[in-house]
């Protein structure tokens, strides 16, 4: 059986996920992703028409991830709640250092849609974990502070101490159980 090759937009992704890294979303250039993929210029324009729509499949990109490592936690010989698995694995993402927040501005300013799959996709988290959680008071709470948790991170305002972080994801969990 012969292994599937990359197609061109996915290799794009992969490679403007690497210059992200490297350079920070906001210096995203798309010469250096179409660079950095081995394509040219118009076949990355081809799969993304903008950097706002480049920027977006980055984040769709990483949303599937994180579905993905939520019904692996969920699902595991542990049997970790579906909710203590959402507070431990965006409290395991707010621990990584993130790029500053105004890349986001950039690309909702150049396509309104921008957000639209970021919406969708914590609409149904939150639906999913409410069908699966049988106390909403917890849900809500727990829910609430890992995305304040993760709005400090974004924004770069955190005001926690690294204990404090700590306590919090504890408390959560507890509530969670």
């Amino acid at each position: 059986m012969r292994d599937r090759r990359p197609n061109s937009r996915e290799k794009i992704l992969a490679a403007a996920a690497d210059v992200a890294r490297e350079s920070g979303p906001g210096s995203l250039s798309l010469d250096a992703v179409a660079s950095r993929a081995g394509v040219s210029k118009g076949g990355l324009l081809y799969n993304f028409p903008t950097k706002a729509k480049l920027m977006q499949g980055l984040v769709e990109g990483y949303l599937r991830d994180f579905e993905q490592a939520l019904e692996a936690a969920s699902t595991g010989d542990d049997g970790e709640n579906p909710l203590a698995a959402y507070i431990r694995l965006s409290a395991s993402d707010c621990e990584e250092k993130q790029p500053s927040a105004s890349w986001i501005f950039s690309a909702i300013a150049e396509d309104p849609d921008f957000m639209t799959p970021i919406k969708t996709f914590k609409r149904q988290l939150f639906e999913r974990l409410k069908g699966e959680t049988s106390d909403l008071k917890s849900l809500l709470i727990c829910y609430l502070a890992i995305e304040g948790l993760r709005s400090m991170d974004l924004f770069e305002f955190d005001v926690l101490s690294k204990d404090e972080r700590e306590l919090l994801v504890a408390s959560l969990l507890e509530i969670a159980k």
